[in-house]
């Protein structure tokens, strides 16, 4: 079954005339009809769905339940439209599906309304128009795999929260006074991240990093290639193998992490895998080769734990670090990709800590939350912090929670959950805050006391047992997520008055320098071949143009140092350098030019130039 699935103001239609020889029995009811604030299912019944027409439904409406609580719908219009597919299911395999369909949902409480089967109908919708309006699915028979069913808690149990300061201060936060909350008064990127997140004010406009990717130079879209995947130029590249680094930098160098590789295929007739897979059923990308049902990971976890599973670990080894990069696979919607906020590939570099009880496992917690905040100051991005816990867990350790806060150096909004609903009995978020009021997950953090022993990893213990281990699992975020929250921060930085700009250790090229004519050229060259010593990343701009152009395209790329160089700096053995984030100009040698740009990259990543240094040699990709 196929699904278009629309968030509408307003849905109505009339029965015009037969599409098909037996249409469905109109009644007084179904000739025509309409419906307020609600979610347009369009819907096409498939051949394959004949397999198991009862699964179909049971998966059709556990996924339309899904997009109806993230839009905060109870309101259901599901209209067979043909147009989705070209492979038809009959019409007596398509009206009963639809028809019970519309009873499952009812069943749970929804409000529907069926058009009727086999019609052409005149109809009028008035798309929302906002960032999970416009969503497609695609609905299979598939048995999902067997799990323990738990009793969900209801709306008022889960959604408990509070507003912990650095010092350790609570404030229970009532979600429906978020407004009038005067201790969020003073925290209004967390406000505005409450507002988002919790209560579903999602921004209307597209985030501008969209634009500010293609127009850098750094990333586009590949039409060749499925929704959410992307094409990077040299530029782009660039920026990701430095973020890259900086991952790798803190796992091996600090943590001393073992860093490992694993594939992205995976066959799902492996019970662990499948187990897996059925977490993120509606989010995978399933194929089949040679008759075996295969998937693309989502997560890094598939292979390490089969890695894990059979690596043997003692106590005293323990906490033991696990480092990978790798590209991860999740199947969002089409309606949800959006730029580099929401990608269907996307590049992760986690860390797993295998740990031999929860003391440790806190301990490996807080340090990673450490490590981690240390990069969101590299970066510079503005964020929010926020925990999921499970309640009894946080009452338990509420002196460990606070100095968990202090080391963020921000208020927290912690949720308190009745009981388990993860594997994880704790989970951190930080969340980066773009510059249209939305929120994008960046780092996490996962306290893991489940997955060790349901995937069959061991250690041996002190007596000589087996025993299972507290899994963290972390990551800073996806590297393209991380590029979307520096463009965003640069957005942010235009609207203050201050010119946009990415921190020197991830600008691309990071010194430019501008011979005023061509008999300076020479002189220039060595300027350049003197901070390509230093590993600064430095290019030329040799073409026949007046300084005046050269300055203002340098100014549109965001470079951070722009030198000049002509007879005064060649006589005074000086350069003339135009400073962007101070909006400044000052006259030094290249030695002073050299520290001032080690002061700003300190121990930061740095990699040579990936295109031509000449500005003439060098070819526009956009």
């Amino acid at each position: 079954m196929k699904l278009l699935l629309i968030h509408a103001d307003h849905f109505e239609y009339h029965v015009n005339q037969k599409a098909v020889e037996t249409p469905e029995e109109l009644t007084q009811t179904n000739k025509k009809g309409s419906m307020e604030d609600a979610l347009v299912v369009f819907s096409t019944v498939e051949k394959t769905d004949e397999k198991n027409p009862d699964q179909v439904v049971v998966n059709a409406s556990n996924s339309i339940e899904e997009v109806a609580k993230l839009i905060k719908s109870r309101k259901i219009v599901i209209y067979p439209y043909a147009h989705l597919s070209s492979d038809l299911g009959s019409r007596d395999l398509a009206i009963p599906i639809l028809k019970n369909l519309e009873e499952n949902l009812k069943g749970k409480g929804y409000m529907t309304l069926r058009t009727p089967f086999g019609w052409y109908k005149s109809f009028e919708i008035k798309c929302k128009g906002h960032p999970l309006a416009e969503l497609s699915r695609s609905i299979g028979p598939e048995i999902s795999a067997k799990r323990e069913v738990k009793v969900a808690p209801t709306e008022e149990e889960v959604r408990e929260y509070l507003i912990v300061e650095v010092n350790g201060k609570e404030y229970p936060l009532d979600l429906k006074k978020v407004e009038s909350n005067t201790i969020l008064e003073r925290y209004q990127l967390l406000k505005q991240f409450i507002l988002s997140e919790e209560i579903g004010k999602i921004p209307h406009k597209l985030p501008p990093h969209i634009k500010l990717m293609r127009k850098l130079e750094l990333v586009d879209y590949e039409p060749a290639s499925d929704v959410g995947h992307f094409r990077f130029y040299p530029k782009g590249t660039l920026v990701k193998e430095l973020l890259e680094e900086l991952g790798s930098k803190i796992a091996v160098e600090r943590l001393h992490a073992m860093k490992i590789e694993t594939p992205i295929i995976y066959r799902l007739d492996q019970p662990d895998i499948a187990g897996q897979a059925e977490r993120f059923l509606e989010r995978n990308y399933r194929f089949k080769i040679d008759d075996k049902d295969l998937l693309l990971r989502f997560a890094g976890d598939f292979g390490l734990f089969r890695m894990m599973k059979d690596v043997t670990m003692s106590y005293r080894q323990l906490p033991i670090r696990i480092y990978e990069l790798s590209k991860s696979f999740r199947l969002e919607q089409r309606g949800e990709c959006m730029g580099l906020k929401r990608m269907r590939a996307f590049t992760m570099p986690d860390i797993h800590c295998f740990c031999r009880n929860l003391e440790e496992g806190m301990d490996e917690y807080a340090e990673l939350t450490r490590n981690y905040l240390e990069i969101m100051s590299s970066l510079g991005v503005d964020y929010v912090v926020a925990f999921r816990v499970v309640k009894d867990f946080y009452n338990k350790n509420r002196d460990w929670f606070a100095e968990l806060v202090e080391i963020t150096g921000k208020p927290a909004l912690v949720e308190l959950l009745p009981g388990m609903k993860h594997y994880w009995v704790l989970k951190s978020e930080f969340q980066a805050i773009d510059s249209v009021g939305g929120n994008a997950q960046l780092s996490t953090v996962q306290l893991d006391i489940e997955d060790s022993e349901r995937y069959g990893i061991f250690y041996v213990d002190a007596d000589g047992k087996k025993k299972g281990c507290i899994i963290v699992h972390s990551s800073v975020g996806s590297i393209e997520r991380l590029i979307y929250a520096l463009l965003e921060q640069a957005e942010k930085m235009k609207k203050g008055g201050k010119p946009p700009m990415l921190p020197v250790w991830l600008s691309p090229t990071q010194v430019r320098v501008i011979p005023i004519s061509g008999e300076y050229v020479e002189h220039a060259l060595k300027v350049v071949d003197k901070l390509e010593e230093h590993r600064t990343r430095v290019d030329i701009d040799d073409r026949d143009q007046t300084l005046s152009s050269k300055v203002r395209e340098a100014e549109t790329e965001w470079i951070p140092f722009v030198v000049v160089i002509g007879e005064r700096e060649v006589k005074g053995k000086s350069v003339s350098v135009r400073i962007r984030s101070e909006g400044s100009q000052r006259t030094m040698n290249t030695d002073e030019l050299v520290s001032l740009l080690d002061a700003e990259i300190g121990d930061r990543p740095r990699l040579s130039l990936n295109y031509p240094r000449s500005l003439r040699m060098r070819p526009k990709f956009m």
